[in-house]
């Protein structure tokens, strides 16, 4: 089995809880995984977000045979899981899968710039308790027999399309990227504040922990198939 070696055991430990909480969501989670050097980017995708999640890593070297430089692979996320050795600061990559259609719609490695009007962490951290409260109040407040699947989703989606503050991203990609470990209080990640930023269709969140992306509304959702993967 290919080993990848980690920086260190928290690196090991950080993509190792990342995993986890891919597989809370989804216990048959796939990661694409992509590598440059020693620069690593583990792709997942939270069905119940619908967001891409990126989670980078990095690496002491790039392989264990130290020959190959650059790594593109989909794997599942819990044999993955099950190869990360934190004492070691290892991952053992497992054998690929078949990758699910996201998968192929990865966001640009480049071009990215900057957009205007997105709130503080601490501003956001609130957006998403209040987003939180509101759709427990109105899924508490429904008589029993409209309490059904497709209410609870109807007001899902109207609550978590909303945007953020002056920008097009929508509060479900906030609600992601802090239910994935990527948003925390600014006590516990000093002043590094979030960033948004916008190549072509995609917009991303970015924490100084991973990435969210999305599509801009109107354009194809993620589950589509594509004609080819991103490179």
């Amino acid at each position: 089995m290919t080993v990848l070696h980690l920086a260190d055991e928290r690196e090991a430990a950080d993509l190792a809880a990342f995993l986890s909480r891919l597989l809370h969501y989804d216990r048959g989670a796939a990661v694409r995984l992509q590598a440059v050097g020693t620069a690593l980017a583990v792709f997942g995708r939270p069905p119940s977000f619908e967001v891409l999640a990126i989670r980078p890593v990095r690496l002491a070297k790039p392989y264990e045979n130290g020959l190959d430089v650059t790594l593109d692979v989909t794997v599942s996320a819990g044999e993955l899981l099950e190869a990360v050795d934190e004492s070691a600061a290892t991952a053992g990559i497992p054998a690929a899968v078949t990758g699910p259609p996201w998968a192929g719609v990865l966001p640009p490695r480049g071009g990215w710039r900057p957009e205007p009007g997105l709130p503080t962490a601490q501003a956001l951290c609130a957006t998403v308790a209040a987003a939180v409260a509101e759709f427990r109040s109105r899924t508490g407040e429904l008589p029993p027999e409209r309490r059904t699947r497709g209410e609870l989703d109807r007001l899902g989606r109207e609550i978590w399309s909303r945007t953020v503050g002056d920008t097009p991203l929508p509060v479900r990609a906030v609600h992601a990227a802090q239910a994935l470990g990527f948003l925390r209080p600014p006590a516990a990640c000093g002043d590094d504040e979030p960033a948004l930023l916008s190549s072509g269709p995609w917009l991303r969140l970015r924490t100084p922990y991973g990435s969210v992306a999305v599509r801009r509304s109107g354009m194809p959702a993620l589950d589509v198939s594509v004609r080819r993967a991103a490179h």
